[in-house]
């Protein structure tokens, strides 16, 4: 499976430290099977979930029948949402 991260993404990633950064590529790269991933809600959301490491909230677009994943946005519970 093939694992995009957007600009944003990459940005928060950046600025974070080493060790936390570690133990969110070592999340993704368990995804879509392995974490504490949800759906998100919404009509206009589709193939949106959300997947928690901690404090931090990782959302990221699932196409299966593309066999890809995009990580959209990395940053705390209550910032990714905004």
């Amino acid at each position: 499976m093939k694992i995009l991260f957007s600009g944003t993404s990459l940005h928060y990633l950046k600025k974070l430290n080493p060790k936390i950064k570690v133990k969110i590529y070592e999340a993704v790269s368990k995804l879509p099977n392995q974490g504490d991933v949800k759906k998100i809600k919404g009509k206009k959301i589709k193939n949106i979930y959300r997947l928690r490491v901690g404090k931090y909230r990782i959302l990221f677009l699932f196409k299966k029948e593309e066999d890809y994943l995009k990580i959209l946005n990395v940053d705390t519970r209550g910032d990714v949402y905004k």
